[in-house]
């Protein structure tokens, strides 16, 4: 399938759409370049599970939880850029690995394409590209 999104809004409020389809256990991999949309994607399903805080790419720290308060299923949300990782074991040594299809928790990895050793059969992959002012998400 394949959704093009004028701007930066409009990606987030289809994420935020898409993440009402969410049930817990699922890890949302992210692919695209550098301004795709990736993060803007992740803030829009954090909005959608009733995150309230600012959600920023965890480029530095790797892996960033947050706390679903929405009377659901979903208790967090585990978002994960791996961007800088050289060694997926470093995903392997933060302790990403409990987060992944625990039916609790919903995962994103931005820049899931560079962990292909951890690549699970579960992942949903959306693809973003940056094509001028519009993002083109096929998932």
């Amino acid at each position: 399938m394949e959704k093009i999104t004028k701007n930066e809004k409009e990606t987030f409020e289809f994420a935020k759409k898409y993440a009402s389809k969410l049930k817990g256990g699922e890890i949302l991999g992210l692919v695209g370049n550098l301004g795709s949309g990736k993060t803007v994607f992740s803030k829009g399903i954090a909005a959608g599970l009733g995150i309230k805080e600012e959600i920023t790419s965890p480029t530095f720290v790797y892996m960033k939880i947050y706390e679903v308060n929405n009377n659901s299923d979903i208790k967090k949300m585990c978002h994960i850029d791996a961007y800088r990782v050289d060694d997926e074991q470093m995903i392997v040594n933060i302790g990403a690995l409990e987060y992944f299809n625990n039916p609790s928790v919903v995962t994103i990895i931005e820049w899931v394409d560079k962990l292909k050793k951890l690549e699970q059969k579960k992942y949903k992959k959306f693809f973003l590209h940056n094509n001028t002012t519009e993002h083109i998400i096929n998932y």
